[in-house]
This record gives structure tokens, C-alpha cells and sequence, in this order.
């Protein structure tokens, strides 16, 4: 078994990853609370 060297990992898919899953995130979040302030508004 190869010895582990910190830092050597490629993790530039990881990376794209994480950043399309918060970019998701984020936008799904902002679609609801505008969603809920439309709801607020309508029924007052």
C-alpha cells in the first residue's frame, strides 16, 4: 500500500462538484423565500 502524501490528490471534480451543488442550493433558496414573500403578499 502507497504511502499517503498530503495534498498530492487531484480534487478539481470534487471541486466542480461541491460548487455546482451550492450554486443549487442557493438558487432553490431564493426561489422559496420569494416564494413565500409572494404567498404573504397575495394573502396578506
Amino acid at each position: 500500500m502507497a504511502a499517503h502524501k498530503h495534498g498530492e490528490m487531484d480534487i478539481s471534480v470534487q471541486e466542480k462538484t461541491f460548487d455546482g451543488f451550492m450554486r443549487f442550493v442557493t438558487k432553490t433558496v431564493i426561489v422559496i423565500l420569494v416564494s413565500l414573500v409572494l404567498l404573504y403578499l397575495i394573502n396578506g
